[in-house]
């Protein structure tokens, strides 16, 4: 990626600067960061994405595929397949950030129309108060284990019935826990706005990888070896058993990344140069996921042999130590890094979506208190509580919404538009992107969308048991982003030929 398409065109005259500033469209998180303001380098997004990638649902990710029934080294290498693929329209949006300094939604009205982007962002925006609801959760786990330890009593706590499932049940003092957690979170970026995720990204990552580390050093010595998961061959008869599960997984393991693959200019706007941004995302992404993940499987594995039997979530793991002085250590890393990850990669996309809403009215920080709001509604105790429905419904259900939206972003960013964008135009109700004839929406993006989405809703309702979906729709929700993204990429190109170049 080099030569005259690469260059920065993030820097408006003054007077253009002045006039955008007065739309209802415009607001000081919005606007484009200039080439002078830029202050990350490659190591600076490398260390974005280990930090976002040491998490505790990148440790249990593994883990859950081979419940499924894979062996290890199946379950690493399909994680690895997810990020090699979602890398691509990782690198493809983040080209736009860098270039034009623009964040997500600025983005998508491009493709979506100054209004029709918002239908673009919220949909991006809900599936990440969901992840900052699970990471809130898991956050929480961590302090109401330590509480257990000064007040064991706590464990006798009244349940809530009316946020257990069937395979959770909620007590009082874990719900307390999850909102102490969440008001940290939320509390800090109110405070701290964008500079609170560089305050804790350079030492919370490293606190989760050393955790990491430390858990399998004890798990190797204390299972003499990793256990019976590392030599055990998978569980499936025939390769066609391995194929339905396979391909189901590796849409499950795009689909983990999905989120951020379009968001990632909310990042990349702050990035100096396209090289930087595609080299940082390559190594910090696809080095440190899968060896995490591997450090998820063979924890998990010497468990079987240590208790005999397998626990994939490190914060119950951690809880059966006898140690109070290595479960406080522990708890506190774990805590600090899910804080991280939680910032960064949970926050910044809603927030901005939500201001995207009403410019005007609504900025950041108060978008990060939405965010969480809408967190806590969508009980995310319950998504992660049983391995199958994280991966079946929460995972691939959401790349069946965010698949088609990166397709549609692609396509008329680098096909239809070929990089070029009118940037003050993104900020003006009058501009190239209005799509006056229609109210702000460019209906080629809402057609694409709707029939890109349509073909996997009856294996979504399928899968959470509403409908008894046939057969057909049930094989093609395995491929649910593939599809999703290849529809509204055609689609949206059938419908916009020629019309960018006479806009």
């Amino acid at each position: 990626m080099t030569g005259a398409a690469d260059a920065i065109h993030a820097d408006l005259p003054a007077d253009v600067t002045a006039r955008i500033e007065k739309s209802p469209l415009y607001n000081d998180d919005l606007a484009p960061v200039s080439s002078r303001a830029r202050k990350w380098g490659m190591w600076n997004i490398a260390a974005l994405w280990i930090g976002m990638s040491v998490c505790i649902p990148t440790y249990m990710l593994a883990s859950s595929l081979i419940g499924g029934g894979m062996n290890w080294w199946q379950a690493i290498l399909t994680v690895f397949l997810g990020n090699m693929i979602v890398v691509v329209p990782m690198i493809l949006n983040a080209h736009a950030g860098t270039k034009y300094g623009i964040s997500f939604p600025v983005f998508a009205r491009a493709s979506f129309g100054v209004v029709g982007a918002n239908a673009a962002s919220i949909l991006r925006a809900i599936v990440a108060c969901g992840w900052f609801g699970i990471q809130t959760w898991i956050g929480g786990s961590a302090i109401y284990s330590l509480a257990l330890l000064a007040a064991p009593g706590l464990g006798e706590s009244p349940l809530l019935g009316l946020l257990s499932g069937e395979h959770i049940t909620v007590n009082l003092a874990q719900f307390v826990c999850f909102l102490a957690f969440w008001a940290l979170n939320v509390g800090l970026f109110v405070w701290r706005g964008m500079d609170s995720i560089k305050a804790v990204e350079n030492w919370g990552a490293p606190l989760l990888l050393g955790l990491g580390l430390a858990l399998l050093a004890w798990a190797y010595v204390n299972a003499d070896g990793f256990g019976p998961m590392l030599s055990q061959p998978s569980q499936f008869e025939t390769s066609g058993e391995f194929w339905a599960v396979f391909f189901p997984s590796l849409t499950a393991m795009v689909g983990f990344w999905a989120t951020l693959s379009l968001n990632i200019p909310d990042f990349t706007r702050e990035v100096r140069t396209q090289r930087d941004q595609v080299l940082g995302q390559v190594l910090g992404l696809n080095t440190t996921m899968p060896f995490y993940a591997f450090i998820g499987v063979a924890v998990t594995s010497a468990t079987v042999v240590i208790f005999g039997e397998a626990i994939w979530d490190p914060v119950a793991l951690l809880a059966r130590f006898d140690s109070v002085g290595i479960m406080l250590v522990s708890m506190f890393a774990l805590g600090i890094a899910t804080l991280t990850t939680n910032m960064a990669a949970n926050v910044v996309s809603p927030a901005a979506s939500f201001s995207n809403l009403a410019p005007k009215l609504i900025d950041m920080r108060l978008g990060c208190v939405l965010t969480g709001l809408v967190g806590i509604l969508m009980m995310p105790w319950k998504l992660v509580a049983d391995p199958g429905g994280y991966i079946f419904t929460w995972l691939i259900g959401y790349s069946a919404l965010l698949g088609p939206i990166g397709g549609i972003l692609i396509c008329d960013y680098f096909v239809i538009r070929k990089t070029d964008l009118k940037l003050a135009d993104l900020y003006e109700t009058g501009g190239t992107f209005a799509y006056h004839y229609s109210g702000g929406w460019n209906p080629a993006a809402i057609v694409a969308l709707v029939i890109a989405i349509a073909p996997n809703v009856p294996g979504f309702l399928g899968t959470i048991g509403l409908i008894e979906a046939p057969a057909v729709f049930a094989t093609l929700y395995q491929y649910a982003w593939f599809l999703g993204f290849a529809l509204a990429f055609a689609v949206y190109w059938v419908m916009m030929r020629g019309r960018a170049a006479r806009a």
